[in-house]
């Protein structure tokens, strides 16, 4: 087992290297989901947000998520052959949590290599997206 801090990763690597974990079969615990970081211009990354969230049909879909930890979870989804079967025992083995859950206190945890934020000014983190969605955590 897997746990990961995504505090100040950005989004998009630390979601292939969980993917590339659970596709090896490791089971893949991420705290701190709302840290993560998206890199770009603050109003591209609301609008592209926006934009997504308001594609979809009130009914019918495709859902997409307001919640941070739901966001990095769909994230990884699109990173995985979801529609097989190994794409979807792989993701049933992924768990994101809101901050650090009182079982997961005292833990060790794995800082993935690569996925850093260090050395960009440029970033939203997945909190602030999400507020701005309307998500209340």
């Amino acid at each position: 087992m897997k746990v990961i801090d995504a505090d100040g990763l950005i989004l998009g690597r630390l979601s292939t290297k969980a993917a590339k974990l659970l596709l090896d079969g490791e089971d893949v615990i991420i705290l701190n989901a709302e840290k993560a970081v998206v890199t770009g211009g603050k109003k591209h990354i609301m609008n592209k947000y926006r934009k997504m969230r308001e594609l979809t049909h009130t009914r019918r879909g495709p859902f997409f998520p307001r919640q941070p930890h739901r966001i990095l979870k769909r994230t990884v989804r699109g990173m995985l052959p979801y529609q097989s079967s190994h794409g979807r025992t792989a993701y049933k083995r992924l768990k994101v949590h809101i901050g650090v859950p009182k079982e997961m206190k005292g833990r060790k945890t794995i800082k993935m290599e690569g996925a850093s934020s260090e050395g960009k000014t440029r970033f939203v983190t997945l909190g602030e997206v999400s507020k701005e969605l309307g998500a209340r955590f």
